[in-house]
Formats: structure tokens, sequence, C-alpha cells
């Protein structure tokens, strides 16, 4: 922490201010076809496969590089590698608006996607500017620009419905040169790079920098945030098209729900890092899990119609998820993956303190994956099996996954820690009376039998 010895909270602050406002312009950027695709479906005559693909083009390309955005942020900063990302991700979107048919709109997502690598810079360069207690606050602040989402949803409707949705993307792509900008000429380098350019060390090279990738726990986690943030993303990308289909509300309305969605699930995150610092990211992610997996269980159960056979003759009855009882569970669904997320890269600087940006980059790179396979998944889902709640399905059985892969990780690393726990202790009478025979050690006799061993008081 020698390099955090001249840093002021002056620059802390604006340093994070400016990061999160810039995260937040990018991630707008990144989920822009949630609502010019709506559009893009009808003109091309995209089935639901095709159109999932379409959105989830770009989460592909900001998820793939974020690994290599990470690593040569550790390497050369992060202020010149944010600066580079929105310009990138500015050129590509401006583009976009000449595409013509299905292909050439792939191949415009994808550069599109450039936008979602920031999360990645921002994640290595912010937490340089930290110390490791205040870490997880101040990465929480900054993953708040997932409310990026939201902003896109509130604004590109109205602009689509009046000029098209080429305007969005000329808008949108001006937005990232504007941002560029300013963040360039109010940040500063982080110190640690500025300590090793005082010093002249060279960065270290790549090889040395993915060697933690080799440690089980770093997939482990990378797996937790296919969920809190891919399948955030997913939704996020997956509502407006949800809300259409199965309420029949126009886009700008379906825009507005869906940003009820990502506004609050991204806004929260800062309360889950503030938690992470105060009782522990672990205990957060078990929040996360049971909360998320009880949500999804009720989102998943698709309209039925029962008919029984009453005394007087049939009885039909119908149960299914009204619009406001959706919104609200899709509320609290949002609101739990927020505080994983945050959970999630709370570990990764106190574990990999060195290594933030490659471990990050790796952890977001599997998450961001989550929000490109999922659309196409709920896609897929919806015209193979025709039940619009299947994509609630999906989520259920991967945080129940997850949950229980954590818990058992979890429970090995303390028995690992505390041999101790590996005895049996379903029945402590029963281990008390084989004591007695001589079948186990004096000291665990002892402790059973709740008595201080011989020669110890």
């Amino acid at each position: 922490m020698n390099s955090l010895e001249q840093v002021t909270p002056a620059q802390q602050t604006r340093v994070l201010g400016m990061s999160t406002v810039a995260f937040t312009v990018c991630f707008a950027v990144w989920t822009i076809f949630s609502i010019i695709g709506v559009q893009i479906k009808k003109d091309l005559g995209l089935n639901d496969t095709e159109f999932g693909l379409l959105v989830g083009t770009p989460i592909l390309t900001g998820s793939l590089i974020r690994l290599l955005l990470g690593v040569w942020t550790d390497q050369y900063g992060g202020r010149i590698m944010f600066v580079l990302v929105m310009l990138s991700a500015a050129l590509a979107t401006w583009l976009l608006t000449f595409a013509y048919d299905y292909p050439t709109f792939l191949l415009a997502a994808l550069g599109v996607g450039i936008a979602g690598g920031s999360f990645a810079v921002g994640i290595a360069y912010v937490s340089k500017w930290y110390p490791k207690e205040r870490q997880g606050t101040a990465l929480g602040i900054f993953g708040a620009g997932n409310v990026g989402a939201a902003v896109t949803k509130f604004l590109a409707p109205m602009i689509m419905v009046a000029f098209g949705w080429e305007m969005v993307a000329q808008v949108w792509a001006a937005g990232l040169v504007v941002m560029a900008i300013v963040f360039w000429f109010t940040t500063d380098d982080d110190p640690d790079l500025a300590e090793r350019r005082r010093r002249g060390v060279k960065p270290e090279p790549l090889s040395a920098m993915i060697k933690p990738l080799a440690n089980a726990q770093v997939w482990r986690f990378s797996v937790y945030y296919f969920f809190v943030f891919g399948a955030f993303v997913a939704l996020a990308l997956w509502l407006p098209r949800y809300y259409v289909g199965v309420y029949g509300l126009d886009i700008v309305t379906a825009g507005m729900l869906g940003a009820a969605y990502s506004l609050p699930g991204s806004l929260f995150r800062i309360l889950g890092g503030t938690l992470s610092d105060r009782y522990g990211a672990r205990r957060v992610m078990y929040w996360t899990f049971i909360g998320a997996a009880i949500t999804t269980f009720f989102l998943s159960y698709p309209a039925t119609r029962y008919i029984v056979a009453g005394i007087n003759g049939p009885i039909e009855f119908e149960i299914a998820i009204g619009f406001l009882p959706f919104t609200m569970l899709t509320f609290v669904l949002g609101f739990f993956m927020s505080l994983g997320k945050a959970a999630v890269y709370k570990h990764i600087p106190i574990y990999y303190p060195n290594r933030v940006g490659a471990v990050g980059g790796i952890v977001g790179l599997v998450g961001g994956l989550g929000g490109f396979v999922l659309p196409i998944a709920f896609g897929a889902l919806n015209d193979l099996i025709g039940v619009w709640t299947s994509c609630f399905m999906l989520l259920f059985v991967i945080v129940t996954i997850s949950l229980i892969w954590m818990h058992l990780a979890i429970r090995e690393m303390e028995k690992s820690a505390h041999p101790g726990l590996r005895q049996p202790r379903d029945f402590p009478e029963l281990e008390a009376t084989q004591i007695a025979a001589g079948k186990s050690e004096p000291k665990l006799a002892a402790r059973v039998l709740g008595v201080a061993p011989a020669g110890e008081h």
C-alpha cells in the first residue's frame, strides 16, 4: 500500500466518480440492442432465436476481450485503456447505422460490444486507488454503472419512436466520444503505474499476469458471476421483449419497465459492496443465491389452467403471475443479483491484489458470456418449448447449482483449515459409547463428554 501514501481523498473521489460515469455510458451502449433490436427484429422478420443472437452478440465481444483488457490495464494503466475502449466502441456504434441485413447487423454488433470491456478496465483501475478495507464499497459504486442499461431503456425508445433507431446509435456514439475526452482530462494515472514509472520498472509479462488463472477458485468465482452478472445482463436485454410478448405492451412502456428492473438492480450494487466490507463477501453470496433461487422459482411457474372434478361438476381456475407481481419479482431478483455482483468482486482484490486485472478479467469474461449465451437460450427455449417462463426455469437451475457448489466448496475449505470438523458429529452419544469402549482417542473422548483431558486444565 506504499503507492497509496500520496493519494488524496479528492483524487479518489474524482477517479471513482469519473470511472463510474464512463462505465455508465459504456454500459448504455453495450445494451443498445435491447431497444433498437426490437425494431430491427420487425424490419428483418427475425424469430426469437435470431433475435436472442443479435442482442447477445455485443455481450460476446465485451466478454471475450475482458481478460486481455484487464491484463493490459495492469500493465499499462486504466486511464489510457478506458479512453481507447470508449473511442473504439464509438466508431463501431456509428458504423452500426450502415448495416443492411442480418449478417451485417451481427458484424456491427461485435464492434459495439467493445464497450462492455470497459468493466475489466475500470475494476482494475479503481481498485488501485483504495485500500483493501474500502475496495468493496468503491467497486460497488463503480459497478453501479450497470445503470446504463436503464438509461438506454428510458431514453432510447423515445428517440427511436421520434427519429428512428439509427439516431439512437448516432447519439450513443457521440456520447462515448465526449465521455472519452472528459475522462482523459479529469483523471490521473493510477498510483501503482506512477510508482513503476518513477522506479523505471517494466510491466510484467503476460505469462506472469495470467498465472492465477490455474486456480480452481478463480473459475468458481467465474461461475458465480455467470449468474449474478450474466443473467442480469441477459434479462436486461430480454425483458422488453418479454413484456411485449406476454403482456402486449408497446416498446416504450416495455422499455420503461425493463428500466425498472435495471435501475435498482444496478444501484443496489453499492449496497452489496458496503455489506461485503462490513459482513463479508461470503455471507452476502449466500443471501444472493438463496434469495435468487426463491425468486426464480416463483417466476418459473407458467400460466396454468386447472379443471377440478367438483361435486356439482367441473371447476375451472387459472394460476398465473399477473403484471404487477411479475414486475415486483423481477425487481427483487435484480436486487439480489446486485448484491452478488459486488460480493464476487470483493473477493478478487483480497485474494489476488496484484492480479486484479487478469483475475477480474476472466471472471468478467465468463460472467459476460452469460449475457451472450442466455438470451440465445431464452429465445431457443421459447421456440422449442413454447412457454414464456422457460427463461426463468433455466435461471432457477443455474442459481441452484451455484448455491450447492458454493456451499460444498466452503465446507471443504473449512474442513481443510480445521481438520477437527471432519470428525463425526451426528451421534455424540454413540461417539461417547465408542470412546468408553476404547475405540477412540482419549482427548476426543474428553471433548465429547465435556471434561478436560488428563494433563490439561
